[in-house]
């Protein structure tokens, strides 16, 4: 008998609507940070990745896309990319961006640098996309921020899709950054409380 679906099952449509709002006005990018949040809190909280294993819009998405339409090659990720090394060394280098990202934002948000209404991918290539922005009642700082979360988020996707398309539907959840992150959390809490 098939399992019947939970309300969960389908955030995968969050993350495909979150991508598609960002496209049209990139404010709609900061809506991004509940996937940056939301695990963190869970992981703290919980001590539990329940957040990848069940909620994750993005993950899901890579499973419909890659399960059900068949876009995936279906084969092991490489053992490289399970290392420690790799998924410890890709979040290192996802924070130096991410911190980056802040920084730009801060030297539109002080006026030393004007906004810059471009999306980079995968940290190198600049994508006009100066559409999606209208305006906002705030500083050009806060449009700066969107268009940088906007690109780690379009990044990570696109990464995400690639993996799927190379090996298994989820091999991105391999090396998430906020899955690793999740980890680590996880291991220190679950520690700390086995020493109680």
């Amino acid at each position: 008998m098939k399992e019947k679906k939970k309300w969960y099952d389908y955030l995968w449509i969050v993350s495909l609507t979150y991508l598609i709002l960002g496209f049209f006005n990139i404010l709609f990018a900061w809506l991004g940070l509940l996937c940056f949040f939301i695990p963190l809190f869970i992981a703290i909280i919980n001590g539990s990745k329940a957040y990848c294993n069940k909620y994750c819009g993005r993950g899901q998405l890579f499973s419909l896309v890659g399960g059900r339409f068949g876009l995936s090659r279906k084969k092991d990720i490489p053992k490289w990319m399970k290392s420690a090394y790799f998924r410890y060394g890709f979040l290192i280098f996802f924070f130096v961006m991410f911190f980056l990202m802040l920084w730009n934002t801060w030297l539109v948000f002080s006026g030393i640098k004007n906004l810059s209404t471009a999306v980079t991918l995968l940290w190198t290539f600049k994508l006009p996309w100066h559409w999606a922005y209208h305006g906002t009642l705030f500083s050009d700082g806060t449009a700066q921020f969107a268009f940088g979360f906007y690109s780690v988020m379009l990044t990570s996707t696109v990464l995400g899709f690639l993996t799927m398309v190379l090996f298994k539907p989820r091999s991105w959840c391999v090396y998430c950054p906020m899955g690793t992150m999740t980890q680590l959390i996880c291991r220190a809490k679950n520690g700390a409380a086995l020493q109680k």
